[in-house]
């Protein structure tokens, strides 16, 4: 058996070096297409994510919401529940965090600090729950309630900072800060890196061992491959959608909080690039897994963190890393369609290695 997860786990790791691989030559291509240098651009996006100490701490900091929100939507995907609503659940757990710090700014930071990430994975939870009940009881399709839900709390938070929570005399709209005495501990400064990365970790953890190791994990598993005998086996469905967009709702709102509390110190508009959306394909990229959705958002930092450096130095225009993104999306894509077709077997039900 430890032969099997060993071999299991080398394959995982060939594919995914194959899938990076093909994306680079491919980028390369594309570079050198445009009248540029292609092996000076990756110097410069190695450099700008790898180089020093404080790139690599960068690219963690970039990797922490991207860990969260790939962990979130990795858990709805196992439960085959195509959930794109993190996003929202973000918006929805990053001003809850905001709004337990100014509002008690002068409560001990031993209490203020828990209580601000605990209300944003709440605030999160309780926002995945609702497309959860309607595709849990009413079969409604969740795809089209998530996206609806995403553009809902990204209105409902930026009418809540313009109005009620408007800070008179700024010019963008943004809510009080949060106290300094609650603000996540930078690891590695003058980098962005908080302690937030550190508690991502713990989830990602944590998240394997639910996968791998608990009731919960099989009945996720057996759900999204094979909700007809999951019922007849005793699962009860409906429970185990609420339960995995409510996991999957509280972990997207953690990734909220630790923005503002590691990074932002207070809510602003439209203030998150796409993680939510960003999850999807980290989520894919790492078929599901724990481990491989750690890998691949720490991949996607390091890209996105590594960008600025192309533009600055090697004259790359920054969209070059979405196309190198799109390109492993799209393999990731091609190849699980390819694997399904053969074997019929969901991604969803692969076991942590």
């Amino acid at each position: 058996m430890i032969r099997a997860m060993a071999f299991r786990n080398l394959q995982e790791v060939a594919r995914f070096v194959i899938t990076l691989g093909v994306a680079l030559i491919l980028g390369a291509i594309i570079i050198q297409l445009s009248g540029r240098e292609a092996s000076a651009a990756y110097r410069a996006l190695f450099e700008s994510a790898l180089g020093s100490r404080l790139a690599l701490a960068d690219s963690l900091a970039v990797s922490t919401p991207l860990i969260l929100t790939g962990l979130a939507t990795a858990v709805a995907f196992r439960t085959g529940v195509f959930n794109v609503g993190v996003e929202g659940s973000l918006y929805m757990g990053a001003f809850a965090a905001a709004w337990v710090g100014f509002t008690w700014p002068n409560t001990p930071s031993g209490l203020l600090i828990p209580a601000a990430i605990l209300a944003g994975g709440l605030a999160g939870s309780l926002w995945g729950l609702i497309p959860g009940t309607l595709k849990a009881w009413l079969d409604v399709d969740e795809i089209v309630t998530t996206i609806m839900m995403n553009y809902i709390a990204v209105s409902f938070t930026s009418y809540l900072v313009n109005y009620p929570f408007a800070v008179p005399g700024l010019a963008n709209a943004m809510s009080p800060m949060v106290p300094s005495s609650i603000h996540l501990p930078r690891l590695l400064p003058p980098s962005q890196l908080h302690a937030g990365f550190i508690l991502a970790l713990l989830c990602a953890l944590g998240v394997g061992v639910l996968f791998s190791r608990t009731t919960w994990g099989f009945e996720f598993n057996l759900q999204g491959s094979n909700p007809i005998f999951a019922r007849w086996a005793g699962v009860r469905s409906p429970r185990v959608i609420l339960t995995a967009m409510g996991l999957s709702g509280f972990l997207g709102g953690l990734a909220g909080a630790f923005q503002i509390l590691g990074v932002h110190y207070r809510f602003i508009a439209n203030f998150s690039p796409g993680y939510g959306y960003d999850g999807i394909a980290i989520a894919l990229l790492g078929r599901t897994t724990a481990f491989g959705t750690l890998v691949g958002a720490l991949l996607f930092g390091a890209l996105r963190n590594g960008a600025s450096g192309l533009e600055l130095f090697a004259g790359i225009p920054l969209e070059l890393v979405r196309i190198l993104e799109a390109v492993i999306i799209l393999m990731v894509t091609a190849e699980a369609t390819i694997r399904l077709k053969g074997k019929k077997i969901p991604i969803s039900v692969e076991r942590e290695g």
